[in-house]
């Protein structure tokens, strides 16, 4: 039997009101709210948030292998999903491979660990944007999901699935583009409706179930029209919310986001059916067991949390609007030597702990402040998932940033371990002594066509235990 063992969707804390784009723009721009990645976030930092959500399950097995997939990868040539690998500390064994270039990469990637065999983790992201004023700019989202797909019972046993393909030109972005371009939409909306169809009869055939089976449908897509007539084919079956008017359409990661949301709250013994069109259609449907407690922090916590930005910022931090530069030099291109050497603290967040002392030690060292600790001694300790609390704090208004000014604190973390460390998703004057913070992935710069990916801190906003 395959499962689901394990899920985690992850919505970026910035949110775009579509009104604000109107006010700035003269138009409208639709209701609601776009969830928008921040400055120093790419689709492979919110590949490794939503990664560690979903590894956070008790007692999953080693996983065979981690697929990424997405239509806006950080990288061409080199593999973006070895970054993920590195973050979630998987072992070398464990195959980490980019599934990428399409929005239909990532339900691609998921029917295919569903079907397969041995455990696998599949995580999806998007980082979805248009031309101001454009369909694209208001409709996208950014985000990320993350599946554990093995055998054995789980969240959801998958019941079958079906696709149906045929070759047609809606939406296209040549390498190098920033936009996506569309042909006209009524085009589109004759071909997948017939290949939605068929996808949806095969589909409930391979799992064995009528129509009056389905308890719950995830409907999403590229196509808006298209999704909007496809519900007829659907019936009066229930239509979950595809979170159109509070995170946008997340592009490769969003149906196993609207996945994962829906498991989130779904009882024992539902069946649930995830609709995708985009470059075809794909049918998976999946019946909830209700073996696990909801993915923590759950996708409805995340976008409740959510705090606005400013359209001039959003532009500016999609690279529409190119404000004056910091009064200072760039940085140098992160070492790729020097990153392979620190591979464990720079992308794992691994400290050390002394063996008779027990002092945490951040970066780790060799030999520890306490004379009673045996020098080469100390233990690798994993620091990426304990929470930490503001000790003082300074903003820098000078210092090079893509998005100044630069809010720095020092952080006492439970248990031990004291850090200087840059903070994110907070407002500059946002910040007091005793707040307590956790760790998240993040990009500080790119210099020289080179990431240069470390951890950061940001406001715990979850209650304690990461519940919601």
């Amino acid at each position: 039997m395959r499962s689901v063992l394990a899920h985690g969707g992850y919505v970026p804390y910035r949110r775009l009101d579509r009104a604000s784009i109107g006010e700035v723009m003269g138009t409208g721009a639709g209701r609601g709210q776009r969830s928008v990645a921040s400055y120093d976030e790419d689709t492979t930092t919110m590949g490794v948030e939503a990664s560690r959500i979903a590894l956070r399950a008790a007692s999953l097995p080693e996983p065979d292998s981690l697929w990424f997939a997405t239509a806006e990868p950080a990288y061409l040539e080199k593999t973006n999903a070895t970054a993920v690998h590195a973050a979630v500390r998987l072992g070398s064994q464990v195959m980490a491979f980019d599934a990428g270039g399409a929005v239909r990469s990532g339900v691609a990637a998921l029917r295919a660990a569903l079907e397969g065999s041995g455990t696998s983790v599949i995580v999806a992201a998007g980082l979805r944007t248009g031309l101001p004023n454009g369909p694209d700019e208001a409709s996208g989202g950014d985000g990320a999901a993350a599946v554990v797909v093995g055998e054995g019972p789980g969240v959801a046993e998958y019941l079958g699935g079906a696709s149906a393909t045929a070759e047609f030109v809606d939406r296209w972005r040549l390498p190098g583009d920033a936009v996506t371009r569309h042909w006209e939409e009524r085009f589109a909306e004759t071909r997948y409706l017939p290949l939605g169809e068929q996808a949806w009869t095969d589909a409930l055939k391979a799992a064995g179930l009528s129509a009056d089976g389905v308890d719950r449908v995830v409907l999403t897509g590229t196509h808006g029209r298209s999704v909007t007539r496809f519900r007829s084919i659907l019936g009066d079956r229930e239509i979950v919310d595809d979170l159109a008017d509070t995170v946008g359409h997340t592009g490769a990661s969003h149906p196993a986001l609207l996945l994962s949301h829906t498991l989130d709250a779904a009882a024992p013994g539902d069946v649930i059916a995830v609709v995708s069109l985009a470059d075809g259609a794909d049918v998976l449907v999946f019946r909830a067991t209700g073996a696990a407690a909801p993915a923590a922090p759950t996708v409805a916590a995340q976008i409740a949390l959510g705090a606005p930005v400013s359209y001039a910022r959003f532009l500016q931090w999609r690279g529409m609007l190119t404000p004056e530069p910091p009064n200072r030099p760039e940085p140098a291109r992160p070492s790729a030597s020097a990153a392979a050497r620190h591979r464990e603290w720079k992308f794992g967040f691994v400290g050390s702990r002394g063996d008779a002392s027990g002092t945490v030690h951040l970066p780790p060292a060799r030999v520890s402040i306490d004379p009673s600790d045996t020098v080469d001694g100390l233990e690798a300790v994993a620091m990426a998932d304990v929470a930490a609390t503001v000790v003082t704090s300074t903003v820098d208004r000078l210092s090079y940033s893509p998005s100044p000014p630069i809010v720095f604190a020092v952080v006492d973390f439970d248990g031990g371990g004291r850090l200087p460390v840059e903070l994110t998703d907070v407002d500059p004057d946002g910040v007091a002594i005793g707040d307590r913070v956790e760790m998240t992935f993040r990009r500080l710069f790119t210099s020289d066509g080179l990431h240069n990916y470390f951890w950061k801190a940001r406001p715990r906003r979850v209650a304690e235990g990461r519940g919601g």
